[in-house]
């Protein structure tokens, strides 16, 4: 089984630079996005009837959003945490026989980090989620999760300590969420891998010189980890800031 997940930074946008040509090439049998910048009825992907298309989109005009394309068929399909709790598009899980898939784009604490305490309260929360749905049947996590856990997932850790998406509280929740019984899939493969990153700034050449930060994952369930059989970041893949990253992993049998 084949997952992708790519945080487009503007759907519309990428579609122009050639997300089609991608989606089609890579031909996962699960597809997730982040940041899709949309609302309802703004594009018609275009994608193969063998996939089945789920949108979760901000109320604020081209903000966050997610969507999952996949060609096999849910269970259900939830938005958000709670019911009537997602103004900002942030959350879809699919459920299946064996396993829940979630995407997610977890929120930003900004560059002053005037949304550090709501984003650690929203990690509670997400947590919290997870963990119920694991107690029922595995998860899948991906997407982009808007911290760079160790100091090897980003180029310049030193500069960046206590900046958004590095600080002590943020990377804390990431730990607390692994030690509660996830693997992050990346480094279960390749615990020391260097120069791995999945976003750069826009600013020059920066993207040229490898310049970036690893903050988009596929977390697992602990119990999955035996069943990953490849993790991987597509960084030659343009249309957006964000790479994809991809997981592909053994059928699941509970």
């Amino acid at each position: 089984m084949k997952l992708v997940s790519w945080n487009v930074n503007g759907l519309r946008a990428c579609v122009n630079k050639g997300f089609l040509d991608y989606f089609n090439a890579v031909d996962a049998d699960i597809f997730c996005i982040q940041e899709s910048k949309l609302q309802e009825g703004q594009i018609s992907l275009e994608l193969s009837e063998e996939y089945s298309q789920y949108w979760n989109y901000a109320v604020k005009k081209g903000y966050s959003g997610t969507a999952i394309f996949t060609r096999m068929k849910p269970l259900s399909v939830r938005y958000g945490i709670e019911e009537d709790e997602e103004p900002e598009g942030r959350i879809i899980t699919l459920e299946f026989d064996t396993f829940y898939i979630v995407t997610v784009y977890t929120p930003n604490a900004k560059r002053d980090l005037a949304r550090l305490d709501y984003r650690l309260e929203w990690e509670d929360r997400f947590r919290e989620y997870l963990l119920q749905l694991d107690s029922v049947k595995p998860v899948i996590i991906c997407g982009d999760l808007n911290v760079a856990h160790q100091a090897m997932d980003l180029k310049n850790p030193k500069s960046n300590e206590g900046n958004s998406g590095f600080t002590p509280q943020e990377r804390g929740k990431m730990t607390q969420l692994l030690d509660s019984g996830f693997v992050d899939s990346f480094r279960h493969l390749y615990p020391d891998r260097t120069d791995a990153y999945s976003w750069w700034s826009y600013m020059p050449k920066i993207r040229e010189r490898n310049v970036g930060w690893r903050i988009d994952y596929f977390l697992v369930s602990s119990r999955l980890g035996s069943l990953i059989t490849d993790a991987h970041i597509d960084s030659q893949i343009m249309g957006s800031d964000h790479c994809p990253v991809i997981l592909e992993i053994e059928d699941i049998h509970v």
